[in-house]
């Protein structure tokens, strides 16, 4: 008997993850994810200004909860998540710097605690060089400090996924399913659609495999994140089916789409391309975005090989899923689109990478080493590029919209007041007032009603440079600010 029980315990200790620390080593193995957590932040507040001004999506979320102008129009696709992140801020102060330092604060932490969920299930090791290559993606710096919803999607992404993989294999952890609840809850808080997409594998495992409990705490939290979101469709855009399908117009008609050379041309550090023309970037720039599927495989077969295949697979399902919908359903592309997916993704790549380095008795292979040394540090020095492109640029975007923002207010349009026109939206936030469209996307007033508002309060219509004024804002005084064309209404009556 003794032999048999011996024998037993030698068995787990072989299908025992050699990444399960002992209790003592735990807060120990714990410091190079906080250590990177730590670097994430302070390279957010470093290489991404803290006073770069607000972007449009931006002044469209903190305008719900903010003080500086009315809240902009919300259309259907948008959630109430990022609103909720920012206003312990933005609901008394009008600072971008601190608001900035706020999300860079929150990100780091939300880093931490996304990648410390997958303990016991990789090595740290494993853990540390996935969040360093998620950390260090041009795109993931951007928005970090961002108040944008795709960087929580995708940390509600590895915590759901990660406390899935927990309770599979310990189904009596109940810190785990709280983990499954939260993280889908943060993720339909966000981006509801996304929050589906994201958790679709495990919605069917869960189906296939009749573990109710996992199947429970996911539905609970993909229900408790969105309920917003639904009660509000029903409130103000019609119901939920016509809330999708606004949501879906606004996208351009989800169907099939082949996104993926859109995608390719973002990488160059376009936020939006929508249209996506013009040539693609250039090959060192790219090579990145090919390299990673091919090293998610090799960390499935490594996966596979050392048979602890489902903690690899199911990443990589879920950021398969997480994927599709902006690589072959809408027309156009956004680098943000698919942070969940690098996210999910940084784990088996990771794996991968060290099983390259290093031999199966664990020494290191110098030359493979080497090379994959290379590759990392070019990889990074084209992040960075990008990044510091990508900041120069949206910020000198942002300070024109500032400096129009001043000459509006010596032409007399100061709150309260209405903009209406091209880019009225951020301007108008930078201003103060109001924003009108009477179609696009932002539609939400009509000619009538502001030449009404108009007899009022302050008016202005904005159009690009040299052209034409709406048929509302015709006999206005037109004047020339930064990058467009300024209509003035006349004073209101009695001014």
């Amino acid at each position: 008997m003794a032999q048999g029980t011996h024998a037993m315990l030698v068995g787990m200790r072989r299908r025992e993850p050699a990444s399960v620390p002992g209790a003592s080593g735990r807060a120990r193995g714990a410091w190079p994810l906080a250590v990177l957590a730590g670097a994430f932040t302070l390279a957010q507040l470093v290489l991404v200004r803290p006073g770069m001004g607000l972007g449009w999506d931006e002044t469209v979320y903190v305008s719900q909860v903010g003080t500086q102008a009315p809240a902009a129009f919300f259309s259907a696709p948008r959630a109430r998540g990022v609103s909720l992140l920012v206003a312990p801020i933005a609901s008394w102060s009008t600072s971008t710097e601190l608001l900035r330092v706020h999300l860079a604060l929150l990100s780091g932490l939300g880093l931490y605690l996304a990648l410390r969920v997958w303990r016991g299930l990789f090595p740290t090791r494993v853990l540390t060089l996935a969040g360093a290559f998620f950390a260090t993606l041009w795109v993931t710096l951007y928005y970090g400090p961002q108040a944008m919803p795709n960087y929580w999607v995708a940390l509600g992404a590895l915590i759901t996924v990660g406390c899935f993989l927990r309770v599979r294999a310990d189904r009596l952890d109940r810190a785990a399913l709280y983990g499954i609840a939260a993280g889908a809850a943060l993720m339909a808080l966000m981006r509801p659609t996304d929050a589906v997409w994201v958790t679709l594998p495990l919605l069917v495992l869960t189906a296939a495999t009749r573990r109710w409990r996992p199947a429970l705490a996911l539905l609970g939290g993909l229900v408790a994140g969105a309920a917003e979101w639904v009660i509000e469709a029903y409130v103000s855009y019609g119901g939920l089916a016509q809330r999708l399908s606004d949501a879906s117009e606004v996208q351009g008609g989800l169907g099939w789409h082949f996104a993926v050379d859109d995608q390719m041309r973002g990488l160059i550090g376009r936020t939006l391309c929508r249209p996506c023309t013009g040539p693609m970037p250039h090959p060192a720039v790219m090579v990145w975005w090919f390299v990673l599927p091919l090293l998610a495989v090799l960390g499935l077969l490594v996966a596979v090989r050392a048979r602890r295949t489902a903690r690899t697979l199911l990443p990589l399902a879920c950021a398969t899923t997480a994927a599709v919908p902006y690589l072959f359903l809408i027309g156009y592309a956004a680098p943000r689109f698919l942070q969940p997916a690098y996210a999910l993704l940084a784990i088996p790549v990771a794996d991968a990478l060290l099983h390259l380095v290093r031999a199966p008795d664990g020494r290191w292979r110098p030359v493979a080493a080497a090379l994959v040394a290379f590759g990392l540090a070019a990889h990074l020095a084209v992040q960075y590029a990008v990044l510091d492109r990508t900041v120069d640029r949206t910020t000198a975007d942002r300070r024109d919209w500032d400096r129009t923002a001043a000459r509006l207010h010596r032409l007399g349009v100061r709150p309260p007041c209405l903009l209406a026109g091209h880019e009225a939206i951020p301007v108008a936030y930078y201003t103060g007032c109001s924003s009108a469209a009477t179609r696009g996307n932002n539609a939400n007033s009509s000619a009538a009603d502001i030449r009404r508002t108009a007899d009022r309060i302050p008016t202005a219509a904005l159009t690009r440079p040299g052209g034409p004024p709406p048929g509302y804002a015709r006999g206005w005084d037109t004047h020339r600010s930064a990058g467009m064309d300024l209509h003035i209404a006349p004073a209101p009556a009695g001014d």
